[in-house]
């Protein structure tokens, strides 16, 4: 216990960040369990081809409603800390609102576009995922202003009304809708299960727009607001690179998984993705509270102090990453039982995907490290030749080797990528940014 208020007591930088990140990680926990609770759910309500096409499509609604914010949502940790240390409120209070109301906007035409393309393609398409594609498509401008709002909360360290509409309430939505619709006796095919999927991305968006709003009202002077649009993009759309081929680069395998192998496959595989994902959480809840205090330290010319809050970050990223990769794998067959006996065949591939996962955080979240500090070009060319290589590999592995084969895919590609992040922040930045080894 005097270990545990040592970790977590006190006001420094460090113990703020790591209190911070247990918040952000408690919420992905809590999420992740609702969310493999709903997976199990739906596999074990739905037909296997069924299920296999929901994937395929939420897969498709979570790859292009991270993008499709522009980078807004990560440059909002840039943009935010330096215009509050600058005193520059007109524009803070300008892209508070017109940042929202231009991801909404955009995301809305893009999402009718898509599903105007669905309805040319539907002949290509496989007949049972042509609906819920086209509500997919529906649910894509709420779940694209819900992620522009997670960038603005974190940024004021408001980390549960960031996460919690999107991994708390949207995940017990997506339950409670679909477990409704089972009790009245309707069929849960895939079309069902979309519908309550796009619901709940609407209720939660919708609970969350107005607390925000609430909150800021408080914390931001009322006073005119100035619209940098042009200087926003320049910002956010390197930073959307750097996004879009990270989400590429983790879905690319269920992706190539569904055009080659059966859907029941691409549905084993999702569960050993989501059995994992706790590994990732990690990762994820310290980048979501290190990246605007990277861009204040870089703003106010602090070097020792943004050298030392990386090495914290790193530090805090690896070491956990490792326990729950051995944790997960120590219960995995467990865990693959719970979405049914078929899922244990998945077991074995949880090894191959783990790889990655741990040789990736070994880094820590020095992606977000290079965003703020302007070198956001050479970190999206990172990206963009992880993700190249990682379809190359999946298109040569995935019809021979299945499951096994996208995720020893995804694990080479993630090892190249860690390689290529630690030469770039060494060689442009000089910092030693591995968990272990001297620094210098």
């Amino acid at each position: 216990m005097a270990r545990l208020r040592s970790l977590l007591g006190g006001s420094g930088e460090a113990t703020v960040t790591r209190r911070l990140a247990g918040t952000v990680f408690i919420i992905r926990l809590v999420s992740a369990a609702l969310a493999y609770l709903s997976q199990i759910l739906l596999a074990r309500w739905m037909s296997g081809s069924d299920y296999g096409v929901y994937v395929y499509v939420w897969t498709w609604v979570l790859l292009l409603g991270s993008m499709m914010d522009f980078g807004i949502s990560v440059s909002a940790q840039k943009l935010i800390p330096e215009y509050r240390t600058r005193g520059e409120h007109a524009l803070l209070r300008g892209f508070l609102s017109g940042s929202r109301w231009m991801t909404f906007a955009v995301s809305a035409m893009v999402a009718l576009l898509l599903a105007g393309a669905v309805r040319l393609l539907s002949p290509f398409i496989e007949a049972g995922a042509i609906v819920p594609l086209t509500i997919g498509c529906l649910a894509l401008p709420a779940f694209v202003v819900a992620n522009t709002q997670d960038g603005i909360a974190r940024s004021h360290d408001w980390m549960r009304l960031a996460l919690m509409p999107q991994f708390i309430v949207r995940q017990t939505l997506i339950i409670g809708l679909t477990a409704g619709a089972i009790a009245l006796g309707f069929h849960l095919g895939a079309t069902a299960a979309m519908l309550a999927s796009a619901a709940a991305v609407w209720i939660a968006m919708i609970g969350q727009l107005l607390t925000l709003n609430r909150r800021l009202s408080g914390h931001v002077e009322p006073g005119p607001k100035a619209y940098d649009f042009r200087g926003w993009l320049a910002i956010s759309l390197p930073i959307l690179m750097v996004e879009g081929f990270y989400l590429l680069l983790s879905y690319t395998d269920v992706l190539v998984l569904q055009q080659f192998r059966p859907s029941e496959e691409v549905g084993v595989y999702f569960a050993v993705v989501k059995t994992l994902a706790l590994v990732s959480f990690i990762h994820y809840a310290m980048s979501a509270t290190t990246a605007h205090r990277f861009a204040e330290y870089h703003a106010l010319g602090d070097r020792a102090r943004l050298s030392a809050y990386v090495a914290h970050a790193i530090n805090w990223t690896f070491w956990p990453s490792l326990a729950a990769t051995i944790l997960l794998l120590a219960f995995g067959k467990p865990l693959l039982w719970l979405f049914g006996p078929q899922f244990v065949t998945g077991y074995d591939i949880m090894f191959v995907a783990a790889i990655g996962l741990v040789v990736r955080s070994a880094i820590g979240p020095v992606e977000r490290l290079l965003n703020m500090l302007g070198h956001q070009h050479i970190c999206a060319l990172a990206y963009a030749l992880a993700f190249v290589m990682n379809v190359a590999l999946c298109v040569a592995l995935v019809p021979r080797f299945g499951g096994h084969g996208a995720a020893a895919a995804t694990s080479i590609s993630l090892t190249f990528e860690t390689v290529l992040l630690f030469w770039i922040v060494r060689s442009r930045l000089g910092l030693h940014v591995l968990a272990f080894g001297k620094r210098g």
